[in-house]
């Protein structure tokens, strides 16, 4: 068995050092105190530490943190594997910016979260452990598919990555439903990972061996939908050369994920409502019966209430789908998760495109964290994307993110007609997508689009 980890805590407060020391005895740390710059050295350099977790600011000076960024240089001047998580009461965009770029791991304020200070240092100690043994990227990688310190690491919330207070209620619910048979519900604005949340519940339920299959409801026309979802026999139709199973025959004893469940028909609705009751269909072209077993994941950007209420979606079929609801946050209201979500992606196209980068410059990050993010995690993904392409040197800048500002008035339009082609479609559906909330049907009468010729382009531009 491991030994317990060794966190060193430093500040000036007795006060804080004491509440820090005794929540961490409570969750198995073994810890020691420093009171100043002075003594934290001293500590560091004759003894072996997992963490260091200090203030910022000490009696010669309380405000700017200037002693503990020139402390974070003389820690990693002794141990460079050693992780140190900063901490302080005058918190600002511009002072975390610039300790990370000192060699701080992670970032707290006060008064501090104890969950989310205890899973920064567990993910901190076990990093730099690994990073000791050489194995810092096993390390990081495990981490990433155990999710980047927002659980235990036996879930498998496959790069679910979360340590604000709104993704809370989300992790919650995956924990508790997720073992469960129940139906789910996945609600939010396009471009929260509404997607990344069923794989982390197909992960934890008793069908994680099972296969999980998604299907893009929306993108499917009348034509198709009913051979698609049950199948069809050979002769069915014109083109219906073989026999062909359909996604609830390749899902059986798994899950079947609808996407955007919003945008169908009522009559499929109808049709899908009778496989989700009895569990029994029939291929078309076919008399035959088939029962399957599947547990159904369902996800929309769209209010299924509203949608009931204005009579174009069946209320047995919510009932049907919405035993459990998760709904996400905007990606604007979990600020605090922009930072590892940009590091995660970094890393995925670092490893794609073939460049080694150190990270994000303080412009970057600033830039990256003051961001409304309209296209949420997925606009992210595809602005970090470009940054990796971009960037010429070791760390990716502002400019490489190509983030536009917000545009208003003639200053706006100026910006709009200096883009290219592309550029500018995609601009202006992000803007058609936030001026109606995530409704996609209203985005595409508004573009002068069908839906399905919206979601081509939504794919095109990874929105």
């Amino acid at each position: 068995m491991s030994r317990s980890p060794r966190v060193l805590i430093a500040d000036d407060q007795r006060d804080v050092r004491e509440a820090l020391r005794l929540l961490l005895k409570g969750e198995g740390f073994e810890t020691g105190t420093a009171t100043s710059p002075e003594e934290i050295v001293a500590a560091v350099s004759g003894s072996d530490w997992d963490a260091v977790l200090m203030d910022l600011n000490y009696t010669r000076d309380t405000t700017s943190g200037r002693e503990g960024l020139s402390l974070l240089a003389r820690l990693k001047g002794i141990d460079e594997t050693l992780p140190v998580v900063v901490m302080t009461a005058w918190a600002s965009v511009g002072l975390a910016v610039e300790a990370m770029r000192q060699g701080a791991r992670d970032f707290v304020e006060k008064p501090w979260d104890n969950a989310r200070l205890l899973a920064i240092l567990r993910t901190q100690v076990d990093l730099g452990r690994a990073l000791k043994r050489g194995e810092r990227l096993e390390a990081e990688n495990r981490l990433l598919r155990d999710g980047g310190g927002a659980g235990d690491g036996r879930d498998g919330r496959s790069q679910l990555l979360a340590r604000s207070a709104a993704m809370r209620p989300v992790l919650d619910l995956i924990e508790r439903v997720g073992p469960s048979e129940a139906h789910v519900l996945i609600t939010g604005e396009n471009g929260t990972g509404k997607g990344v949340v069923a794989r982390a519940l197909h992960a934890v339920s008793a069908r994680a061996g099972k296969p999980m299959v998604t299907v893009n409801t929306g993108g499917l026309s009348e034509a198709v939908f009913e051979s698609e979802l049950f199948g069809h026999v050979r002769g069915a139709f014109t083109d219906a050369k073989t026999d062909r199973a359909g996604r609830f025959e390749l899902a059986d004893g798994g899950i079947l994920f609808l996407d955007e469940i919003a945008n169908i028909s009522l009559a499929q609705q109808t049709k899908l409502l009778r496989v989700l009751e009895t569990g029994e269909f029939e291929r078309v072209g076919s008399s035959r019966t088939h029962a399957v077993d599947v547990r159904v994941f369902s996800a929309t950007n769209s209010d299924l209430r509203e949608e009931v209420t204005a009579g174009r979606f069946r209320q047995d079929l919510l009932f049907r789908l919405n035993t459990v609801e998760i709904r996400l946050p905007p990606l604007r209201a979990r600020v605090e998760d922009v930072p590892i979500l940009a590091e995660h992606f970094l890393a995925q196209h670092g490893r794609r495109y073939r460049k080694s980068l150190a990270g994000f410059d303080p412009g970057a990050l600033a830039a990256l964290l003051a961001h409304p993010w309209p296209g949420n995690v997925r606009e992210l993904d595809h602005a970090v994307e470009r940054g990796v392409l971009m960037a010429r040197g070791e760390r990716v800048s502002a400019p490489d993110l190509g983030l536009e500002p917000a545009a208003g008035g003639a200053g706006g339009l100026a910006r709009l007609e200096d883009l290219p082609l592309e550029e500018v479609e995609r601009v202006l559906i992000q803007k058609a997508l936030q001026r109606y909330e995530g409704n996609v049907s209203q985005a595409a009468h508004a573009l002068g689009l069908s839906r399905s010729a919206l979601y081509r382009r939504l794919e095109k531009h990874g929105l």
